[in-house]
């Protein structure tokens, strides 16, 4: 079970975006990177194709980012927490947790 999903709050902890937060668009599992809303913007120069109808210019995007670099937001603290996975007593169900309350993520 990944640590991270699509739709989770987040923190970055490290680099260029040290402190923001944002929620994951994409999770990149292969190459263990994270897309984050708002975060690690790049501008990328686009041509024009009118045949499909692109418009060229400089696009502003987000590219993605480590997944070391990045922390879930535990709501509970209000700050950027570690996550364990266990297994939940009536069954043989994972689900994640915060490591610093023992708060479960998934519910």
């Amino acid at each position: 079970m990944n640590r991270l999903k699509k739709g989770d709050d987040v923190v970055i902890i490290a680099g260029k975006d040290k402190g923001r937060r944002g929620t994951i668009v994409t999770v990149l599992s292969e190459e263990n990177r994270v897309v984050v809303e708002g975060v690690n913007l790049v501008k990328k120069h686009v041509k024009p194709n009118p045949n499909k109808g692109v418009e060229g210019g400089i696009i502003e995007k987000e590219a993605s980012i480590h997944a070391s670099n990045v922390a879930l937001y535990n709501p509970a603290t209000k700050k950027a927490d570690r996550v364990g996975v266990k297994f939940v007593e009536d069954g043989n169900k994972k689900v994640r947790y915060f490591k610093s309350n023992g708060e479960l993520v998934d519910l």
